[in-house]
């Protein structure tokens, strides 16, 4: 890895993920050596191609792991997800891990959830270590609207129109979603981000905004 540049990681639940949320920020950050983890849909002959093409355009190198993702979202546990991610990590200390947060972008995907859930222990446990953590920052207003970024979380960036349409075309073009679709229709034209640089407040936080959610577990 390049020691001038910013190490950075993205560590998302399924193909997608790391361009809807965060594609604009990714295609703007210059100085940003970016590795991506994708949990779910490595032996997926349609979607993990398109992972890696998208990775490609992104200007983002990165892998993909095999967890659980059938329709009727089994939950799996904490132990199993950090496992994945240390083998699919590359052990190094990072300037910034971008992830999900424990609750989701939406109304509700469990894999997200998880993921959130399993990068803040990862980092409380100091067995990823890193100067920032960001947490997508989204909502649908308990399905309402379509995702929607956060204008108040601590990080948000309105995108350029040419940016947009790059990330937009990734989803369309890469990914193959109609126009009509969630996905097409979804693509945030803003980014935000919840910013934590210190683990205890990411941990405290995580405990706090997820005691309603069912089946919740912080450890």
């Amino acid at each position: 890895m390049d020691n001038d540049k910013i190490k950075v990681a993205v560590i998302v639940a399924h193909p997608d993920d790391e361009t809807l949320w965060a594609g604009g920020t990714l295609l703007t950050a210059q100085l940003w050596e970016c590795f991506s983890v994708c949990l779910c849909r490595k032996d997926d002959p349609d979607r993990a191609p398109k992972y890696y093409r998208a990775l490609d355009y992104l200007g983002v190198s990165g892998t993909m792991g095999d967890l659980d993702d059938s329709p009727e979202q089994v939950p799996l546990a904490g132990k199993e997800l950090e496992a994945a991610i240390l083998r699919l990590l590359p052990p190094i200390h990072y300037d910034l891990v971008i992830s999900h947060s424990p609750q989701g972008e939406y109304t509700r995907h469990r894999r997200h959830e998880e993921t959130g859930r399993a990068v803040i222990n990862l980092w409380h446990t100091q067995r990823i270590t890193t100067r920032q953590l960001w947490l997508f920052a989204y909502e649908d207003g308990q399905r309402r609207y379509l995702p929607q970024p956060i204008q108040a979380a601590p990080v948000y960036y309105a995108l350029a129109n040419r940016v947009w349409e790059k990330k937009h075309q990734i989803i369309t073009g890469i990914y193959g979603f109609g126009k009509d679709t969630w996905e097409a229709k979804t693509t945030p034209v803003a980014e935000s981000f919840w910013e934590f640089a210190d683990k205890e407040e990411a941990f405290r936080w995580m405990v706090n905004r997820n005691k309603e959610n069912e089946g919740f577990s912080a450890v």
